[in-house]
């Protein structure tokens, strides 16, 4: 029925990766349904593989009786005696060893289909297991197709789901291009393991600085916190655990190179360091770069921040649409009010509730950014 069964069973593991174990007990299950769909499916069949020889013996058990009533389970004592066992008695149970190959060309085909479906099925689990663990981790592979449930990007072992809310805003990819994205979920389904990933998520933005950055990998510099309009702008604030490396440097690169390649992977969306620090003050300050801020007013109740900049910093500040307050209070998570002084030299009206009124020394803090 299956020549050379050992060696065919050991390319089948090797082949797929799966272990021997399940391709042998494809193949006992394959036989045992086609001996039934052979024979009836009341028969009592039992298959097994023997390592050594790499033969598959087929045993139909028959209990030893003076009258046979079902054919398929039972056989007379004359019979057994004389055939098989010439010591057997009444209700003993005969095994008795069939030809595999007289399975007949349906049943033969039948077991072939079940062996193929027991090692796919096999070869889904593995690559379940396999990708289950890796959530929130990227992966990198090529577009393969675009429908209504999303992009289908192909992994090699398997394929991912780019889902629409999880796109980048107006970013098309193409077929055949090699994109990166985040595991945020691994689903079983009748098709096999379903790999659910990301390039909308913040954390996306934050593994592709692990990928890139070196000292972020190892521990060194450690992201904060990200705040990211995916498409457009992004601000990522970091710090560093030894005071030798610089953080916004170490993200940055030599020339710009590891943000850039970044930058080129989101298609364009333009990503700020921050330099964390847990002077409230200067890390809004460090946050709205490249605005320069003049005064920054507290209210720690409220968790508010008015800041004042100068009136030909205002636009920067606040950023086309109001993108870079927004990402810099996002980031910082207080609410913040850009506004300028109404005359110059003149400190802007400042609420009665307010706490805290702090000047900054714009330059400085622009300079240690």
């Amino acid at each position: 029925m299956f020549p050379d069964l050992k060696r065919l069973i050991e390319q089948m593991s090797s082949d797929k990766g799966i272990e021997k174990i399940i391709v042998v007990e494809a193949i006992v299950v394959a036989i045992v349904s086609a001996a039934k769909r052979k024979l009836g499916q009341n028969v009592d069949v039992e298959a097994n593989y023997n390592d050594e020889t790499g033969e598959l013996e087929v045993f139909q058990f028959k209990t030893v009786v003076e009258h046979v009533t079902d054919p398929l389970r039972e056989i007379t004592i004359e019979d057994a005696c004389k055939n098989f066992d010439a010591g057997a008695q009444i209700n003993d149970g005969l095994g008795i060893k069939l030809d595999a190959g007289e399975l007949g060309r349906i049943a033969i085909q039948t077991a072939k289909q079940i062996i193929i479906q027991k090692v796919k099925d096999a070869e889904r689990d593995n690559v379940f297991e396999e990708f289950k663990d890796q959530k929130l981790t990227i992966v990198s592979g090529f577009v393969v197709r675009q429908d209504m449930d999303g992009v289908v990007i192909n992994l090699g072992k398997t394929e991912a789901l780019l889902p629409p809310n999880e796109q980048i805003s107006q970013e098309f990819l193409k077929r055949g291009e090699r994109v990166k994205a985040l595991i945020v979920d691994v689903r079983k389904s009748s098709k096999g393991p379903q790999v659910i990933v990301t390039r909308f998520a913040n954390n996306f933005l934050k593994a592709l600085f692990e990928l890139e950055v070196p000292e972020i990998a190892d521990g060194t510099v450690s992201i904060i916190n990200v705040a990211r309009d995916p498409g457009r702008r992004a601000k990522v604030a970091v710090t560093s655990k030894n005071k030798d490396v610089d953080p916004v440097g170490a993200c940055v690169g030599m020339r710009g190179a590891r943000v850039q390649n970044i930058v080129q992977e989101l298609k364009g969306e333009r990503v700020d360091i921050v330099a964390y620090t847990e002077d409230k003050v200067q890390y809004i300050c460090n946050a709205l770069a490249p605005a320069k801020v003049h005064k920054v007013i507290i209210d720690e109740d409220n968790k508010t921040m008015d800041v004042i900049v100068v009136q030909d910093q205002l636009s920067l500040a606040i950023g086309k649409g109001g993108q870079n307050v927004r990402l810099a209070a996002k980031l910082t998570g207080w609410r913040v009010d850009v506004m300028t002084e109404k005359i110059k030299g003149e400190e802007a009206p400042v609420n009665e509730e307010k706490q805290e009124v702090t000047d900054v020394n714009a330059e400085k803090l622009s300079q240690e950014q």
